[in-house]
Formats: C-alpha cells, structure tokens, sequence
C-alpha cells in the first residue's frame, strides 16, 4: 500500500515527505516502546505511535521504516521533523486513536509482519 493510500484513508496531516507518498509500506507495526519496535517490527512498515519524541525516528531508521503516523493528534517538535528530513522518511499524523488507526489499515489490507 502507498503512503499516499494510508494518508487518505486516515485523513492525515503530511508533516513531512511530500514527495515520497509514492514509496510502498509492506507491513504495519504499532507500539509506544521502542523496544518492542526494534525486536518486532518488519522492514518497510509504517510505524503507528504516539510517542513523540526523537528516539522514534531514530529506532525506524534503523529498520528502514518507511512511515511514522502520529496518532491522537500529536504533532512532533521541529527538531523530530528536521530528522526526518535528514532520513528521507514520511512523517504524517492523524486525529484518529492508534486502534482505529490500525483497525482501518487492516480493513484495507495492509497487515502486521511476523
């Protein structure tokens, strides 16, 4: 599924990465550990959280996260978003909680890894 789909479908602010809504997400991972991220999380996925700091886009980096949706509204500081621009890597957030969130991802098909 295109960054491009999953901002439509959850109607979300693109904070960063205009002009990389093409790029494709193969799987979908949610958490507010990042622990959990780095030991569970697949290559190309989106990252659903709503922690908001620094040490999220730090942990996707390491797994070529593609995404990272902010949910609940939260809107990451400019220094989050100038990492970001550094990595190449599609910020976006939305209004809607982080169960809703995947819930309407997976009705759409894209799923979890593992």
């Amino acid at each position: 599924m295109t960054i491009q789909k999953i901002q439509e479908l959850l109607h979300a602010d693109i904070l960063f990465g205009d002009e990389l809504l093409d790029m494709d997400a193969e799987f979908a991972f949610s958490a507010d550990m990042m622990s959990d991220v780095l030991a569970f999380a697949e290559h190309c996925s989106v990252l659903i959280t709503g922690l908001c700091n620094s040490q999220v886009v730090r942990t996707a980096e390491m797994l070529d996260i593609v995404c990272v949706i902010f949910v609940h509204g939260k809107m990451p500081d400019k220094h989050i978003l100038a990492m970001a621009r550094e990595k190449k890597m599609v910020i976006l957030s939305t209004a809607h909680f982080m169960f809703t969130t995947c819930g309407i991802l997976y009705e759409q098909g894209l799923r979890g890894g593992i």
